[in-house]
């Protein structure tokens, strides 16, 4: 198994070289959505993705300049190289290959069409690459699926046990170059298909309907639409399920509706402030998960939930400025509910029950405090994650990490702490 420790021994290769002929737009990649040129999202999810140290894209040739210009105005500081692709897909991707940074064990292949990617789907795709050689995204066929000739059916396919794949797809490196090398002449549409060929096992990593291509016109609204929603906290239409596929309650917006959906208007003269101190206790065999992130470490922390200690700290304080108790109160380590619970739900659930009481949080500012791992790689995506579960922007919510200087028990790395100061204003109906 490879060492996932070592991001730097992981890369990912962005394809953007395509010509953009059923979307009749030839710069495709750029092509702007919620404010951003599409392959800018694909970006800035690699640079949250805490398995992958590099990244490099293969672009059209006339793209080149103009991606250059966009990778260093945006400052994408994992991107190691931008290379011409070639004439077919493998042909791109082998481009990109041969720029990948000395010393790379698994690489990711992407598709700049696809600009909905999370980095917590590029993680864990390079992760069951990691353990099983190849690993892709997809999803299950939904859809009857029908045989036709000259536009008549001519029978129906059985779903059952299809998938349709997405990106990213990732691979133990020296796999890879050996199914390409084993065929050159075949032209496929992603790499799984080169593996597959040569006898090699292609795990499926579940992923979303919501990762989507963009492919046709019309897929320029869908997508623009879902990356708005998102940024704004939003998830319209979209079911989640939780870690142990439980269909869970669909996630509605934030603000500036409160939880029942009625607008909403501050009061910035009327304003409360709670402070909260959490601690957990490291153990073997547990998921490092804080600020909604999961960390790769050697041992995670103890917790009736998935213990994520600052989004726990957060949520107390939250509860505590509006004087309506604490978590232990609301989500109680006796209630089987809770078991596992990812904190991001137990988060919103808090934001909901203060907006019921009629306050709008408008400011975090959070502290964890650990010996070990290193936190300040992952703060960008913790400040993104609980943004989005507070229904704030990412401005308003401020995270920092200190060590005890070796003092006390977490100075002896037997934890982590973490400290959080929240402010709410009062609201109104609008």
């Amino acid at each position: 198994m490879t060492d996932l420790s070592s991001p730097e021994q992981v890369a990912a290769v962005v394809v953007a070289a395509g010509r953009g002929e059923r979307l009749g737009a030839p710069d495709k990649v750029l092509a702007p959505l919620a404010g951003r040129p599409m392959l800018a999202w694909s970006l800035r999810a690699l640079e949250h993705a805490q398995t992958v140290g590099s990244v490099v894209i293969v672009a059209a040739p006339h793209t080149q300049e103009t991606i250059k210009r966009l990778v260093t105005g945006e400052g994408f500081a994992k991107v190691a190289a931008i290379v011409a692709g070639g004439e077919r897909r493998q042909d791109s991707v082998a481009a990109g290959l041969a720029a990948l940074p000395e010393g790379i064990a698994i690489v990711a292949i992407h598709d700049a069409a696809r600009p909905l990617t999370g980095a917590d789907l590029f993680d864990r795709c390079v992760q069951a690459a990691a353990e099983t050689g190849a690993a892709i995204a997809a999803i299950p066929v939904a859809d009857t699926l029908k045989r036709v000739t000259e536009r008549v059916i001519t029978g129906t396919v059985d779903r059952a046990g299809l998938w349709a794949a997405q990106t990213p797809q990732a691979f133990r490196l020296e796999v890879l170059r050996r199914a390409i090398a084993a065929f050159p002449g075949e032209t496929v549409t992603d790499e799984a298909r080169l593996c597959e060929a040569a006898g090699v096992a292609v795990a499926i990593v579940p992923a979303s309907l919501a990762n989507l291509k963009v492919t046709h016109p019309e897929d320029i609204a869908v997508a623009d639409a879902l990356l708005r929603a998102r940024e704004e906290g939003q998830s319209p239409g979209v079911t989640r399920t939780n870690g142990r596929g439980r269909r869970m309650a669909r996630r509605k917006p934030l603000t500036p509706l409160d939880g029942r959906g009625v607008g909403v208007r501050a009061n910035p003269a009327i304003v409360r402030t709670g402070i909260r101190y959490d601690a957990h206790r490291f153990a073997p065999g547990r998921r490092l998960i804080l600020g909604g992130v999961e960390i790769l470490y050697d041992q995670g922390l103890i917790g009736h939930s998935d213990a994520d200690v600052l989004l726990h700290a957060i949520a107390d304080a939250l509860l505590g400025a509006a004087a309506l108790g604490d978590i232990g109160q609301h989500f109680p380590p006796s209630d089987e509910r809770f078991r596992d619970a990812d904190s991001r739900d137990l988060l919103r659930e808090a934001v909901r029950l203060i907006r019921e009481a009629g306050w709008e949080p408008a400011n975090i500012d959070a502290t964890v405090i650990a010996e070990a791992p290193r936190i300040a790689p992952h703060v960008a995506l913790m400040r993104e994650r609980i943004a989005v579960c507070l229904g704030i922007g990412p401005a308003m919510v401020g995270v920092k990490a200190t060590t005890n200087e070796g003092m006390g028990a977490i100075g002896r790395g037997e934890g982590i702490a973490a400290l959080a100061t929240v402010t709410l204003v009062a609201v109104s109906p609008a």
